[in-house]
């Protein structure tokens, strides 16, 4: 059954806004409040225990092991392993991570794809905790569940079985980061039974609120090579798989058969006398690695110029290697990749493209779903339909990705999944397509003409499920004209300038009855709109308060609208802030440092000194005197502001002479 919330949601077909939800409005899985948890515990001097994922039989699952090895279980805290644990030590990185009992490969493929992405990886794993201060047993970390971002609180007790890890272990033997990870996902899922086993792609897509695709090796389309090529430029996350239900079996070659891996990079290097692309992969298990050309020791890298090989050679049982394009495809059968948008689709000429999101939340009911799956209009006619348009067309790309998830019982991985899919159609309910499948996620890519479009999601059986349905389209257009709900995403590299032709469309979009817009219809366009790039939506959304200084700073009518002309002031200014921000972020954080700022302010060309600095970084920062986008704007707009207002109010002169009036009226109202 459908919750309350749930229920009250699905009736209004919901429509929401972004890719991956945010982190600002954090559903706390369980209900429980880490801070409130944590503070209680250290108020009372006791270590957190965790009744709703117990160090009991019942968190590890009665099938992952036999009874009498269950019953052999013991649960400890890092705390009582040694003296001077850490979550983390030197940073985090894949190389953290060995394998432990429980087959999880595809999660921790998926986990060591997550520590090289930097943007990804604070969403997941929180600063705000640790062994050294506060501690009380109490850790938390946070997953994508189905649009929203979940936070999961556990305990620090972990199993051990015979004196060993039962879950994943740290390389080093005093850092937990990927111990208490691993349980977390654990209780998400319901048991560290239900990680026996699973698709990279749904834990991708858990920990990033991406999108996914995945592409078969051993019928690979044949732009495989640029896409891999344009994910690794475009910085996704990639995993691949190797055939076989989680055999384990270890070939001659040193492949692992039904096993999950990390791509960690595609580059093409100068051989011989010709270019070879090579592919470099991670096992999971941190040992055991391939064994053919390219290999650790291999003499291939004897022909390769030096400076080449020092850049990419490491000789060393880290279950890290390199391999031919060419061998990858024969020795692996999956490769998955992930992105907040399907970046890794922009090859070629079509590099440094704009991609727009439209997302559903609805319910299929039995008075909606097919009862089988049939090509017929009649069949899909029952279902929602969700309408958009294309157009923007190239024959040699792909134009528009269409994900669909299906929600599971929460805590109930285990779960029998419904086939699920969906047809697109035209306007005159022909169907064009389908796709269909018994996954969690059903997601697929296509190259569209131009024209008018229906997704209509379905069952094959008539039971009553949640769904999540996200609508990708590559460069959207638009004009006063247009219909689409859809929310354009940023691109990485574009540079932001170019975004303001399009402020007239946007405004209108909003405005009340086309005219003006308010401080309401301000914070949702700015959340709606600039949020949705990758980086700049880490610090966090534009709070109303913000968005109504920002009004007032270009309100100059004083009535608390803005104006079409007064919005291309501001949209002007916001895409050349972010174009600051995201020179002077060099290590990708989502916040600009109080030196960063400094850099940014006087890039901009505006005055500042160490006195002004400080107090800026007091008024706008976090706690640790950084700034995220949306502090950067309302701070930057409101220093731009105030200096232009002196320079105009003191004519050239190093006095400003004003009534108490126009004091007040500058102050009171900016």
């Amino acid at each position: 059954m459908l919750n309350l919330s749930s229920a009250l949601r699905m009736e209004q077909g919901m429509q929401t806004a972004g890719t991956t939800g945010s982190l600002q409005n954090l559903r706390r899985f369980n209900d429980q409040d880490f801070e409130h948890l944590r503070s209680l515990c250290l108020s009372q001097g006791l270590l957190f225990e965790d009744d709703t994922f117990p160090a009991h039989v019942s968190s590890i699952g009665p099938n992952l092991l036999p009874k009498d090895k269950l019953r052999q279980i013991v649960w400890k805290r890092p705390s009582e392993l040694l003296r001077n644990p850490y979550l983390i030590m030197d940073g985090v990185s894949r190389f953290d991570i060995i394998q432990g009992e429980i087959g999880d490969c595809w999660m921790l493929a998926a986990l060591g794809s997550l520590t090289m992405q930097k943007r990804f990886l604070e969403n997941v794993l929180p600063k705000d905790q640790g062994f050294q201060s506060d501690y009380a047993g109490i850790f938390h970390f946070r997953f994508w569940q189905f649009g929203d971002w979940v936070d999961v609180v556990i305990d620090d007790r972990l199993p051990f079985l015979n004196g060993n890890y039962l879950s994943v272990h740290p390389r080093t033997s005093n850092e937990f980061w990927p111990s208490l990870l691993e349980k977390a996902y654990a209780k998400l899922q319901g048991s560290y039974q239900n990680l026996h086993g699973g698709y990279i792609s749904d834990a991708l897509v858990d920990f990033t609120g991406g999108v996914q695709l995945q592409f078969s090796l051993k019928d690979p389309p044949p732009d495989l090579k640029d896409i891999l090529k344009a994910a690794s430029r475009s910085h996704c996350l990639i995993g691949c798989s190797t055939s076989g239900w989680m055999t384990n079996s270890i070939l001659r070659n040193g492949i692992v058969q039904g096993h999950a891996y990390t791509v960690t990079g595609a580059v093409k290097i100068r051989f011989k006398n010709y270019w070879e692309h090579i592919i470099r992969v991670w096992n999971p298990w941190g040992h055991g690695e391939w064994k053919g050309p390219w290999s650790d020791g291999s003499s291939e890298w004897d022909h390769v110029e030096p400076e080449i090989k020092e850049e990419l050679y490491r000789k060393k049982n880290d279950g890290e290697f390199w391999m031919s394009y060419e061998n990858f495809q024969e020795q692996f059968s999956w490769v998955c990749i992930c992105n907040c948008t399907p970046t890794f689709l922009d090859f070629g000429d079509q590099c440094n493209t704009a991609w727009s999101v439209d997302r559903h939340i609805n319910l299929w009911s039995p008075l909606l779903t097919t009862g089988r799956i049939s090509r017929s209009s009649g069949a899909v006619s029952k279902n929602p339909r969700y309408f958009f348009k294309v157009t923007n067309y190239d024959p040699e790309s792909y134009n528009v990705v269409i994900s669909l998830i299906q929600k599971n019982a929460e805590g109930a991985q285990d779960t029998q999944k419904l086939k699920i899919g969906f047809f697109i159609t035209m306007e005159n309910s022909k169907v064009l397509k389908q796709d269909f499948s018994l996954t969690r996620d059903v997601s697929n890519y296509f190259n569209l003409s131009p024209g008018s479009y229906a997704i209509i999601p379905a069952t094959a059986e008539d039971q009553e499920f949640e769904f999540v349905l996200r609508i990708f389209i590559k460069n959207q257009d638009y004009n006063e004209n247009s219909n689409s709900q859809l929310n354009p995403v940023l691109p990485m590299d574009v540079p932001r300038q170019k975004q303001d032709s399009s402020y007239k469309a946007i405004f209108l979009k909003y405005a009340k009855q086309g005219s003006a817009i308010d401080a309401l219809q301000l914070q949702q366009l700015l959340n709606d709109v600039v949020r949705q790039d990758e980086m700049t939506s880490l610090g966090g959304e534009f709070s109303f308060d913000s968005c109504r200084a920002i009004l007032a700073l270009m309100d100059l009518s004083s009535n608390g609208q803005l104006t079409l002309q007064e919005f291309g002031s501001l949209w002007r200014s916001v895409t050349k802030y972010m174009d600051l921000f995201w020179r002077e972020d060099r290590n990708r954080s989502g916040f600009l440092d109080v030196s960063e700022l400094k850099s940014a302010i006087q890039a901009a060309g505006l005055p500042v000194n160490e006195q002004i600095l400080r107090l800026m970084a007091v008024r706008y920062g976090d706690p640790y005197r950084r700034m995220g986008f949306a502090d950067f704007v309302s701070c930057m707009l409101r220093l731009e502001t105030m200096t232009y207002a002196f320079q105009n109010l003191a004519r050239g002169g190093p006095q400003v002479l004003m009534t108490v009036m126009e004091w007040l009226t500058l102050v009171m109202y900016i």
